[in-house]
């Protein structure tokens, strides 16, 4: 790699990162002018079961609301910022124990703090469409700060053909973070899990492998309140950059250029039914562990998803399914020895239904999916004894929300989740028996969950 290269890559990252800087800035700057703006539910006057369908799964008017830049009002005005506050904690209880799995914890039966975030959520500038969500977390488990999601959207409403058309621009850090429907890895069931349960270590390079670790931006067209189009580039941030904002840089890959982010969306809705068609994908040249002297990685991720909501009071029904195909030519890792082959694939499938009653109790069921190339030394780390990234099995959840249709009157925006969730696994990283070497079977890591969320 060229001097000349070097320097201006490191001169992208050193804009990058003034750049983000700048724009925390702003958005301190222009706080004063959305001092009197509450955050979604206070901004908007609405209760939770209007935006949301089992928190926090979005309904048609939630995803109205975030294309439209996080600016709705309707609210009260008042002198608390935007600004809201979510502790999640939990007890994990996995069949057998896990010695050594976490320093911090024994091997079985623990409480523990899985987070505490705190967000910016609302309107930056009304009147110009821009609104963010911005989240920072405490993680209970690693012990650890870190920013976690970011979305700054700029949003304009116009038409087209005689038909609405809302046109904006996204600022994120998480590739599918900005997407609206509950079928993107991002957004996706489980929406709540135990920082202390084993799961899976096989996934496909945008299920979060580069989450909190890129910048991106994007546009976006959502046409007749149906049709939604997207494309984005993303940059990964420099090591400095992500150790000041708290994420662990060791192990980090890097990607040699933008890497593009497509998405697609077809959403015809009637009375109380809505049904959502689409695809979405990214591709990049991806640098393993940040190492530029053998070439790059090619990673092509292709999904599909598919999204049926009913939403009627009483009943909330929703099904969502995804599926996501990785091509990877692994033409780097092959040369530092990580792989058997150049060539490989992965695939990812999940399904879940959902049924919520007035928006309080409800159920979730969910299948999940994973299978790819068996490779001894891609993924014998995993742990796998033989080589392959084969898992599946079940989520059940069970949830008590009992502010979704307004709080206590001290607090309406109150918000509080209660979940039991129980995983069943029945494969585990390429086996049912002895799937690491070391004896351990697939169904000694079926978790038991105990959860709530609180949020102010």
């Amino acid at each position: 790699m060229s001097r000349t290269f070097d320097a201006a890559r490191g001169g992208y990252q050193a804009i990058m990162s003034l750049g983000l800087a700048a724009l925390m800035l702003a958005i301190v700057g222009l706080a004063d002018q959305a001092q009197a703006l509450p955050s979604y539910a206070r901004q908007t006057g609405q209760t939770c079961a209007m935006c949301h369908a089992g928190l926090p799964e979005l309904t048609p008017l939630g995803r109205e609301f975030k294309l439209n830049g996080y600016v709705q009002g309707g609210g009260q005005e008042t002198w608390i910022p935007p600004l809201a506050v979510m502790i999640q904690g939990g007890f994990t209880h996995t069949e057998a124990g896990q010695p050594g799995a976490n320093q911090h914890f024994g091997p079985n039966n623990n409480f523990e703090l899985d987070q505490a975030s705190l967000f910016y959520g609302g309107a930056i500038w009304q009147e110009q469409g821009l609104g963010a969500f911005i989240q920072g977390t405490y993680d209970g488990v690693a012990r650890q700060f870190t920013w976690d999601n970011l979305d700054v959207r700029l949003a304009r409403q116009t038409e087209l053909f005689g038909q609405d058309l809302t046109y904006g621009f996204t600022l994120n850090n998480n590739p599918s973070v900005q997407d609206v429907w509950n079928t993107t890895p991002a957004w996706r069931f489980p929406f709540f899990s135990s920082g202390l349960a084993p799961f899976p270590g096989a996934a496909a390079m945008i299920e979060g492998g580069f989450g909190q670790q890129v910048l991106g931006l994007g546009g976006y067209l959502w046409w007749n309140h149906m049709v939604y189009a997207e494309i984005s580039g993303y940059r990964t941030l420099s090591i400095s950059t992500e150790r000041a904002l708290g994420v662990p840089s060791t192990g980090t890959s890097s990607f040699d250029g933008i890497a593009p982010y497509w998405r697609l969306a077809l959403e015809p809705s009637w009375g109380p039914h809505s049904l959502e068609l689409g695809t979405f994908g990214m591709y990049a040249e991806v640098n393993p562990g940040r190492i530029t002297n053998f070439g790059t990685d090619k990673i092509t991720d292709v999904g599909f998803d598919a999204q049926y909501q009913f939403n009627e009071n009483p009943h909330s029904v929703g099904v969502q399914l995804s599926y996501i195909h990785e091509f990877d030519n692994l033409h780097a890792t092959s040369a530092l020895g990580g792989s058997s082959s150049t060539h490989e694939h992965l695939d990812t499938f999940q399904a879940k239904a959902s049924y919520f009653y007035n928006h309080v109790y409800g159920i979730n069921v969910s299948y999940f999916n994973i299978s790819g190339t068996q490779d001894p030394l891609l993924f014998g780390g995993l742990p796998s004894n033989n080589g392959s990234p084969n898992s599946d099995g079940w989520i059940f959840e069970a949830n008590y929300l009992p502010f979704s249709n307004g709080g206590p009157s001290w607090w309406p925006w109150l918000n509080v989740r209660f979940g039991l969730q129980y995983t069943l696994f029945n494969h585990f990283n390429g086996g049912t028996t002895n799937f690491d070497g070391a004896g351990r079977n697939a169904s000694q890591n079926n978790t038991l969950y105990l959860y709530s969320t609180f949020a102010f």
